[in-house]
């Protein structure tokens, strides 16, 4: 479906309007391939690669910083939303800083991690593309770039498997949600020549199964600098 340029501000705005039932429905655990799939997915895989300090991009209000904490790994939350970053503040457990995508394309933001973590916060196009370009800038020798987002396979439905914009949805999300953002789909092959675009290397496709539709709820990259000394496993 067509969705007009301004598709990368819809998404800011639709994300501030909604700070405040996103929060609930995170902390409350109201969203069922969340609390029965991807949580505990991004979780055990950022933990896979043993990081001592983790960058979460898109980090809303805070939840996969807090669990990271809890094994003693250091935490930067940024998020481009700033009522989703007051709210992490709150809980505490993290360095939270609100910064748009494209400041930390223009190399505004002073940390180097063990990890960056995107989980299910690449929404965009361009906003994407110049964030992928600076994640080699941001890692520390070894460093893994984690994405985890919908897969194309069944975010697809009954569209064209093609790049492009699709209108959004909250539904299985709560009460409270409105005006939905819009988001770029990706085919699996166009994920993967953008991290190649970006300098970077797949390492690891997983995709995890919702336990009763036996469906992927999801698929996580895991990549590392082009340069780096580790084999691809796929």
């Amino acid at each position: 479906m067509s969705i007009d340029p301004l598709s990368e501000a819809k998404i800011v705005d639709a994300w501030s309007r909604n700070a405040t039932p996103w929060t609930i429905a995170v902390r409350e655990r109201q969203i069922e391939s969340r609390r029965l799939v991807t949580d505990r997915a991004i979780l055990d895989a950022t933990l896979t690669a043993s990081p001592d300090s983790v960058l979460d991009i898109g980090c809303g209000e805070g939840w996969l910083a807090r669990a990271l904490s809890a094994h003693r790994i250091h935490v930067t939350g940024i998020d481009a939303i700033p009522a989703l970053i007051d709210q992490a503040r709150q809980a505490g457990d993290g360095d939270f800083r609100a910064m748009s995508y494209e400041d930390i394309a223009a190399g505004r933001l002073d940390v180097m991690v063990d990890a960056v973590v995107c989980n299910f916060s690449l929404l965009g196009n361009e906003s994407v593309d110049g964030l992928l370009g600076a994640v080699r800038s941001l890692l520390k020798p070894g460093g893994r770039l984690l994405i985890q987002t919908l897969h194309p396979l069944v975010a697809c439905g009954n569209h064209p498997c093609q790049d492009g914009w699709r209108e959004g949805s909250w539904t299985g999300f709560g009460a409270g949600f409105s005006d939905p953002a819009p988001w770029y789909f990706r085919t699996l092959e166009s994920w993967l020549r953008l991290l190649a675009d970006s300098g970077l290397r797949l390492r690891e496709l997983r995709e995890p199964l919702h336990p009763q539709t036996r469906k992927p709820a999801s698929v996580i990259f895991i990549a590392q600098p082009a340069d780096g000394s580790l084999p691809s496993r796929i």
